[in-house]
């Protein structure tokens, strides 16, 4: 089936780096082209600051239905009234599902990315789906506030050096908060190690890192899209979820039938004929 899906990449002269597919936890096949090495995997980093949202959860350090400015006491200290009433009406959950109008798709550089994001001009009163990275940007700042070190090093321990992913790179804001939105890399591997995760319903050899009320809450569809509807930073996809890159990142994860595919690629025109040839090609014939 790899090979399969690697032929028909090639039949297009799409640049795939590394594809591999899995089920029931056991591994179908798997192809890289420089093994070990990691790519950027854009919005896929968006999934990855959703889990770290979900494990804090667990913990009781944050609660996704509280304001968003709980978290940002020393950053909001000089917000006029008019704009502070605005943002007490967006909380965490309302960020997690993209479902606030107004924002801009990503920060304007080497400004402060903070400031920029509570001047923007939000519409929280309706609930409509409004795809942007900032925030995945404020979710990510909140968490590091709430738990009082960066993302990353909260991960580090309860997620990550146990999976065996270790140094992850990543990009930070002008303030030094993890982006959230992007800038992380990620072998093809461990790409689907994360979506196996979320397949096995928070579990990945005989240990529990995520409840399974979270693993259900964030890859159900919390709001309805134009691409079938979209969760806490993860996608529907049929009758799974994806986890997606803007250019060819992909994990499918279709948990009825156990089965979790991967690829990383960079296809800036046909990102979403990539992903449902990933799907054609290795995903349907386990269906059957």
């Amino acid at each position: 089936m790899v090979q399969a899906f690697l032929n028909r990449c090639r039949l297009k002269g799409w640049p795939v780096y590394g594809v591999t597919v899995w089920r029931q936890g056991v591994c179908l096949g798997s192809w890289q082209e420089n093994p070990n090495q990691r790519y950027p995997v854009y919005s896929a980093t968006k999934s990855f600051t959703a889990t770290a949202v979900g494990m804090a959860a667990q913990e009781g350090a944050l609660c996704l239905q509280a304001p968003i400015l709980h978290y940002f006491a020393k950053e909001i200290g000089e917000l006029p009234p008019a704009q502070r009433a605005v943002w007490e009406k967006v909380s965490l959950e309302r960020l997690l599902t993209m479902s606030v109008e107004g924002f801009p798709f990503r920060p304007r550089e080497g400004e402060d990315w903070m400031k920029q994001a509570f001047c923007c001009p939000i519409h929280p009163e309706k609930r409509v789906f409004a795809y942007s990275n900032f925030p995945a940007y404020l979710v990510g700042a909140a968490l590091e506030n709430a738990v009082g070190e960066s993302l990353m090093e909260y991960m580090r321990p309860r997620l990550l050096a146990p999976l065996g992913i270790a140094d992850l790179p990543h990009r930070l804001c002008p303030r030094g908060h993890f982006y959230g939105a992007s800038g992380m890399e990620l072998t093809v591997e461990e790409l689907a190690l994360f979506g196996r995760l979320y397949e096995q319903k928070g579990c990945l050899g005989g240990t529990r890192y995520l409840s399974e009320a979270w693993v259900q809450q964030a890859t159900s569809c919390q709001i309805e899209n134009d691409r079938g509807g979209y969760g806490y930073f993860f996608w529907r996809y049929r009758d799974g979820f994806c986890i997606r890159g803007k250019w060819g990142q992909f994990c499918l994860i279709n948990p009825k039938q156990h089965t979790v595919a991967a690829c990383v690629a960079h296809v800036p025109k046909e990102a979403d004929e990539l992903l449902s040839m990933l799907d054609e090609t290795l995903l349907r014939p386990l269906e059957a």
